[in-house]
């Protein structure tokens, strides 16, 4: 009885002071149950009594079932942000999980697309259906903007400023963002909301969403990763993408292009710049040709 109020206790304090987002929380309090689970199979009943070896011994259990370091990462993230709220509530006089370090991870490099696949994945869909002028336009913001798919699915008509070319975006946190966009996908989702969503019949409390489905309701996250995967399909495109390719994209060409990374971090809506440093890992044709470029002894 005691995890489940804490818990509960938890989800609160995440909502209403730190201000999360419902699928943040829902990540959070993921990672604490497991380690709930884990604790109540071991007769570890009160998390008040939870030491620092337990938690050691729980990080353990998911190394041996092959849980992936990034996963464990995660986890431990969960349960340490779980006992940093009891340790701040004065539930506990010392945080069990304040020392323990989390698995050393190998930085992976996002998958990205190059432009002309990009351009290969927009001219694939059909425009002589709703559906496909809606696509265009979603697609054509999402690599514009470089937003994440919750940021495109929740993406409302009173946040576009076009004209002054910028969208305002909440991102993470409840966070809000200027983002400029550009003129193809500015020019595609006036189409859409002119030729396409006007016409549609909006399902109450959808009305100042952008991107409606066949119901008038907005989309959700899932149903635009199918479109992306069935138009990769579609031109026998082998890389594995998702809306967040689009994202990663997006930035890797403004650095490509010569934007600077405090730039793009405004732009991505990254709280901290090493976020952002992961999108330095330029192919090596490219820094030859930088360096052959621009480098005065070259």
């Amino acid at each position: 009885m005691q995890w489940k109020i804490y818990i509960e206790q938890f989800k609160n304090y995440l909502k209403l002071e730190r201000g999360f987002s419902e699928n943040s929380i829902e990540a959070y309090l993921r990672d604490v149950s497991k380690f709930q689970e884990f604790a109540l199979r071991n007769d570890w009943q009160n998390p008040e009594k939870v030491n620092t070896n337990q938690i050691q011994t729980f990080i353990l259990h998911l190394n041996e079932l092959g849980i992936a370091e990034a996963s464990q990462a995660r986890i431990l993230s969960g349960i340490k942000a779980f006992y940093k709220f009891l340790f701040a509530e004065e539930v506990i006089s010392t945080d069990p999980a304040y020392l323990i370090e989390a698995p050393k991870l190998k930085r992976k490099l996002p998958d990205t697309l190059e432009y002309h696949e990009i351009e290969a994945l927009l001219e694939a869909i059909d425009h002589s259906t709703p559906e496909g002028t809606r696509n265009r336009a979603m697609l054509e913001v999402l690599y514009s903007c470089g937003l994440r798919v919750s940021e495109l699915v929740e993406l409302k008509i009173s946040n576009l400023y076009f004209d002054i070319e910028f969208i305002k975006v909440v991102g993470k946190g409840n966070k809000e963002r200027f983002v400029p966009i550009g003129t193809e996908a500015m020019k595609y989702t006036k189409i859409y909301l002119e030729h396409i969503r006007k016409h549609s019949n909006i399902a109450k409390g959808h009305e100042n969403f952008v991107f409606l489905n066949r119901r008038g309701k907005k989309l959700t996250r899932v149903y635009v990763f199918m479109i992306i995967k069935e138009l990769a399909q579609k031109i026998g495109l082998k890389k594995n993408i998702s809306p967040h390719t689009f994202r990663h994209s997006c930035a890797t060409h403004l650095l490509e292009g010569g934007a600077d990374l405090r730039t793009i971090q405004e732009i991505l809506g990254h709280e901290s710049i090493t976020t952002t440093e992961i999108y330095t890992h330029l192919d090596k044709d490219y820094l030859r040709q930088t360096i052959l470029q621009y480098h005065p002894r070259s």
